[in-house]
């Protein structure tokens, strides 16, 4: 069974730092690769960093590149954005998510997802 459940977002002034956490509940956190994607109103879910099984793959949407770092610890089931030199354009729902296999980039491939976490980024 996968839980996930996100926490950190909130309100930064751009060039600000938050630090996203998304934490899983269940047993097999080391078994599935697992991503962070967000969304703005009136937009789709777009990709925004992935991460695979050990940590040792990472790859970040044009964007985010330079500014945001994924990670994950896979002892205490924890995954985490880091995101720096924040800008409005950043302000949207953040999800993580997961899913059993290698990484992906398209929402439609992750299995399990959080509830989400505002993230606002005032100008």
């Amino acid at each position: 069974q996968v839980q996930l459940a996100e926490s950190g977002g909130g309100l930064v002034q751009a060039g600000g730092s938050l630090t996203l956490s998304c934490s899983d509940s269940g047993r097999t956190f080391s078994t599935y690769a697992m991503g962070w994607f967000r969304q703005a109103p009136g937009t789709e879910r777009e990709f925004v960093a992935a991460i695979s099984l050990s940590g040792g793959w990472k790859d970040y949407a044009e964007s985010v590149k330079g500014r945001f770092a994924i990670s994950r610890n896979n002892t205490v089931k924890t995954m985490w954005l880091q995101m720096k030199n924040l800008k409005p354009e950043d302000t949207a729902v953040y999800y993580c998510a997961a899913r059993y296999g290698s990484r992906a980039y398209s929402a439609g491939d992750y299995e399990y997802w959080g509830q989400g976490t505002q993230v606002t980024v005032s100008s």
